[in-house]
């Protein structure tokens, strides 16, 4: 098959809504990829953040398949174990107190948009709704996660957007501390703006919204769909800005490559979603959970401290990089600005030389699987420097 005749019939049948780099990816195992014309690549993507466990992980694929020659889907109005067991351990890991599955980050940052907004009607009553999020911040494509998006560039062509919602300016402390006016019910924050431009938040700044909040009861709202799951070297990012958010979006690694999404619910919260107050078709799927206990069971303190390793090791060579000025982030999700060329045109070299890459506005984005050895991150660097060294 070649290159050529899956873009024609991608082109024929499917809403052109993706800028797709000139690829068509057949297989993949770990951190590397195979194209329909079985040239091979080093992904530094890992689905946007999805295949925490990279391409084909055996132990995750023995827990789907599993789980698919069980029982592939049962709705909500039934119990099933493995739905029970991924609550279970995402709420000792984390200490909250309940777990609402989804099928996505954007349905996930929706589900704790409305618990935020049912917990303070139920206490203040009608008037207490805007929820506060922060400008350059990124959660989603719903129409209401648009709305929650602090970037302009996002509120165009679907009006009315939903109302009740404002912008507080980033890492800015006095400047957010001011709008937490009277009607504010939430705060809503990404730890690192990964849409944004891997952008993390000062701890000082998370600090100090989080005890106004505390001080006022206004929720704080911690969006980990990106950032969660082991990606900046802790379960949750928030973990290494010491807080105890009151809500939590999940998806993206989650899974391991199934769509699923979580919204954590802490002790304010744990009861604000009664009988028939929100819900889902999908969310919970058995087969998508037992993904999900897989990742969670692999993401234990040796695991993560590697996370934190390879993390240092990719900054550590990109910061030595020509053609490179800075690098941002956490862990393994990282930006890198350049001196020279485009974030867009370099990635899309980068993969006519063999390495996926990601963009984030200007920068690069690096968003490999957490399992990324040290031979696959060398060889992936090293086309990396060599395309910059083309520009």
């Amino acid at each position: 098959m070649s290159f050529e005749s899956v873009r024609d019939r991608e082109k024929s049948c499917l809403a052109q809504t993706y800028g797709r780099y000139q690829v068509a990816l057949d297989s993949g195992r770990g951190a590397r990829c195979v194209d329909v014309e079985g040239k091979k690549y080093v992904d530094f993507t890992s689905g946007i953040g999805v295949n925490a466990l990279g391409y084909c992980d055996e132990g995750w694929v023995q827990a789907v398949t599993g789980q698919l020659n069980k029982l592939q889907h049962a709705s909500n109005l039934f119990y099933t174990e493995p739905m029970i067991q991924a609550a279970q351990m995402l709420t000792s890991r984390t200490g909250m107190k309940r777990v609402f599955f989804a099928n996505s980050g954007a349905e996930a940052n929706e589900g704790a948009i409305k618990a935020a907004r049912k917990y303070s009607y139920d206490k203040y009553g009608q008037g207490r709704a805007t929820i506060l999020s922060l400008r350059n911040s990124f959660h989603g494509r719903t129409v209401t996660t648009l709305s929650a998006t602090g970037q302009d560039v996002f509120h165009n062509f679907f009006f009315p957007f939903t109302q009740g919602f404002a912008y507080a300016p980033a890492n800015d402390i006095q400047g957010t501390l001011d709008m937490l006016t009277s009607d504010v019910c939430a705060v809503m924050m990404e730890m690192v703006q990964g849409e944004g431009g891997v952008v993390p938040l000062n701890y000082d700044y998370v600090q100090a919204v989080a005890r106004a909040c505390a001080q006022k009861d206004i929720l704080v709202i911690v969006d980990e769909v990106q950032t969660g799951m082991g990606r900046t070297g802790t379960l949750f990012a928030y973990e290494q800005f010491d807080i105890a958010p009151d809500l939590v979006s999940s998806a993206k690694g989650l899974g391991g490559g199934l769509p699923i999404g979580a919204v954590l619910l802490g002790e304010k919260t744990q009861d604000t979603l009664g009988l028939g107050q929100h819900g889902t078709t999908f969310g919970g799927n058995p087969v998508v959970c037992a993904g999900a206990c897989e990742v969670l069971r692999r993401l234990d303190a040796p695991f993560l401290q590697g996370v934190c390793q390879m993390g240092a090791y990719l900054r550590a060579r990109l910061e030595e990089m020509p053609g490179i000025e800075q690098v941002t982030g956490l862990g393994m999700m990282l930006g890198a600005t350049l001196s020279k060329g485009d974030a867009k045109s370099v990635s899309a070299r980068c993969a006519q030389n063999g390495l996926l890459i990601l963009t984030a506005k200007e920068k690069l984005r690096l968003l490999p699987p957490l399992t990324l050895t040290r031979e696959d991150a060398d060889e992936g660097l090293e086309i990396l420097e060599k395309t910059l060294a083309s520009f």
